[in-house]
């Protein structure tokens, strides 16, 4: 585990919002804004920061409603709009003028919107197999669990589950990935019993049509067309398909599309094949930043 720093901040209606900050990089380089998953954390992140440990400054995001975020009175305001607000507000805090957005399922929509309003700081963005479009199968699946509670005894309990639930999506993790995966998701509460590690209500606005991302997210992602780009796409995701992913890189203009093959949704992006892309589009970021000083 890399060495962090808990970072606290206020939302626009009054929620402590938490991330961690992994310290690292040269006076005025980008740091890197890392956002998860629907149902994920700050935690998915720690394998990456580790490797990009005292080259980068990583800032790894729990969304509100996950992690040590509060919880939300509203569960309506689970939505990506709310999300880009709260980010924005981190990056007010910060005095964070210019970043890299990695950003996975959900992470990645809020990057999509987040393009726009952020035109000439956004250096460059990862895009962890999400697109504009979002499959039904995958959609439907997503929508089939989020919010349903589970409890377990045991840290091997709550692996097992989490390894018959997401084989098809990892077939090659062993019993190790699985035990490291469920320490990801869930948390031990005040009773001694392993539970999810975020609100159930955020499945509420999720369970409507329409609210898993926003307004027109092709349009969003035009936004990154002069942006340094990656797309990452698992070669077994039921999320986004190949041609989704492929138009994707066709419409931006510095645009690198790598398919993890044998995975699902989503990459991990500690796949080894996955690490000198994202250097690649680390050095493209630096030298944007350079030509914009």
């Amino acid at each position: 585990m890399a060495a962090y720093e808990n970072l606290y901040w206020w939302s626009n209606d009054g929620l402590r919002l938490h991330a961690r900050n992994y310290p690292g990089g040269a006076e005025g380089q980008p740091p890197i804004i890392c956002m998860p998953g629907l149902t994920r954390n700050a935690r998915d992140f720690d394998a990456l920061a580790a490797r990009l440990a005292g080259r980068w400054r990583v800032i790894a995001i729990d969304f509100r409603g996950r992690g040590e975020s509060a919880y939300a009175k509203d569960p309506m305001s689970y939505v990506p709009l709310t999300y880009v607000q709260d980010v924005e507000a981190l990056l007010i805090e910060q005095g964070i003028n210019r970043y890299i957005a990695f950003g996975t399922s959900l992470g990645g929509i809020v990057t999509m919107l987040m393009a726009g309003p952020s035109r000439g700081r956004m250096m460059a963005a990862l895009l962890n197999d999400v697109g504009p479009e979002i499959d039904a199968q995958g959609l439907s699946r997503i929508r089939g669990y989020v919010g349903k509670a589970s409890v377990f005894p045991t840290w091997m309990h709550a692996a097992r589950c989490v390894a018959e639930n997401n084989g098809d999506v990892y077939p090659d993790f062993a019993i190790e990935d699985w035990l490291a995966m469920a320490k990801r998701l869930y948390r031990l509460n005040s009773s001694g019993r392993i539970v999810l590690d975020y609100d159930l209500k955020i499945a509420e606005p999720f369970r409507v049509p329409g609210n898993e991302a926003g307004p027109d997210m092709w349009q969003a992602l035009a936004s990154l067309r002069d942006v340094p780009t990656l797309i990452v796409r698992g070669g077994r995701s039921d999320l986004l398909s190949a041609a989704t992913a492929e138009r994707m890189a066709a419409s931006i203009d510095h645009a690198e599309l790598v398919t993890v093959p044998g995975v699902g949704h989503a990459p991990t992006l500690s796949e080894a094949m996955l690490q000198d892309p994202i250097d690649r589009l680390l050095a493209r970021a630096l030298e944007g930043a350079a030509i914009r000083a």
